[in-house]
């Protein structure tokens, strides 16, 4: 039996996202106006869900993409928990990219399960993964069974490990783009179930923007 129907979104495009410059926890940049129309896109592909409620990370890029429906009226948590995670030092270098020497160092240190590796001033998958199990717990204790989650790339990577019980070296696993949807049913018996993986259909009119 079903407890919860969890509605989790990538934030749509910034500019750095265009430009292939790294945004963590420390970056707070808005959405670009691709990002815009990826949110609106999104919107209308999902407005008639019934949402009881709308968690974002604190960052704007991720209250942005959930601007319409909260505008709606339905109430929103904006929440630290959901924030990306902290690549330290390495936060907005242009060189730091899936292809760049540093990026698959500390690729290459996650995929062997070394979860505590981090670059300075950073996080860890370890450490992002603890405010995962506390936002968790937070839901878990909440009366809302339709969610919809506004997060962040790397975190959505290791969120889908965290729920479904895989260890953190196989984030990669989980394929995201700027607004794509993962939907998870929470099950009576504590299992999540992945309904939707990577959902950009509602991006379809955007994809030759």
């Amino acid at each position: 039996m079903i407890e919860k129907e969890i509605y989790i979104v990538r934030h749509g495009q910034t500019a750095l996202n265009a430009r292939g410059i790294v945004q963590g926890k420390g970056v707070n940049a808005p959405l670009n106006e691709l990002g815009e129309r990826q949110a609106r896109a999104f919107y209308e592909a999902y407005k008639n869900v019934k949402f009881e409620v709308v968690y974002t990370s604190s960052l704007l890029r991720a209250i942005q993409t959930a601007s319409s429906f909260i505008a709606d009226g339905i109430p929103h948590i904006a929440d630290s928990d959901l924030d990306e995670i902290s690549w330290g030092d390495a936060e907005g270098q242009k060189n730091f990219t899936d292809h760049s020497e540093l990026f698959q160092e500390l690729s290459k240190e996650w995929k062997s399960g070394n979860i505590f590796y981090k670059f300075p001033g950073g996080e860890s998958p370890y450490d992002l993964q603890q405010r995962q199990l506390r936002f968790i717990e937070k839901l878990k204790g909440s009366d809302y069974k339709t969610v919809l989650i506004a997060t962040h790339g790397r975190y959505i990577r290791a969120f889908m490990c965290t729920l479904l019980g895989k260890p953190l070296s196989n984030m990669d696993e989980f394929e995201h783009a700027n607004l794509c949807l993962y939907k998870l049913n929470w099950m009576s018996d504590g299992s999540f179930v992945i309904a939707q993986h990577n959902n950009q259909e509602h991006l379809r009119e955007l994809m030759n923007f």
